[in-house]
């Protein structure tokens, strides 16, 4: 079974640290291998600079859920039991990332949260890895 790694947006663009090495997980259309997982495209960055195969902005959490939760540690717990229920509402469209961590391949979650504890990319991959 392959990895799900998770890498904030802001270090995978183009002249940051980790840029080269998503750039070069990235598949193809055919074979998506790193997924934005963010409904806002992250400030600052231009499409061009930031190596992804696919943006699944619909999977995101909704923007009711997002601005409850506030990016608050505390209620982290409430944030993942509904973020959780959403996805299972929007499963078909979560269909090719459900399609790629099933593969096997070593996937990359993009997310932009300054909290690299406390996010959906961290919900997302607990669900992906419950639904393999």
């Amino acid at each position: 079974m392959g990895e799900i790694e998770l890498v904030r947006t802001y270090d995978a663009a183009d002249g940051h640290d980790e840029h080269a090495r998503v750039a070069a997980a990235s598949g193809s259309a055919d074979t998506p291998r790193v997924f934005l997982v963010d409904r806002l495209w992250p400030r600052g960055i231009k499409k061009e600079a930031l190596p992804h195969d696919l943006w699944l902005k619909a999977i995101a959490p909704s923007n009711e859920l997002r601005h409850w939760f506030g990016h608050d540690p505390d209620r982290f717990t409430e944030f993942e039991r509904r973020y959780r229920a959403e996805l299972d509402e929007v499963r078909d469209q979560a269909a090719p990332l459900v399609e790629a961590a099933r593969s096997g391949d070593d996937l990359v979650l993009l997310f932009s949260a300054k909290d690299t504890a406390h996010n959906q990319a961290v919900v997302l991959r607990r669900w992906l890895n419950d639904l393999r």
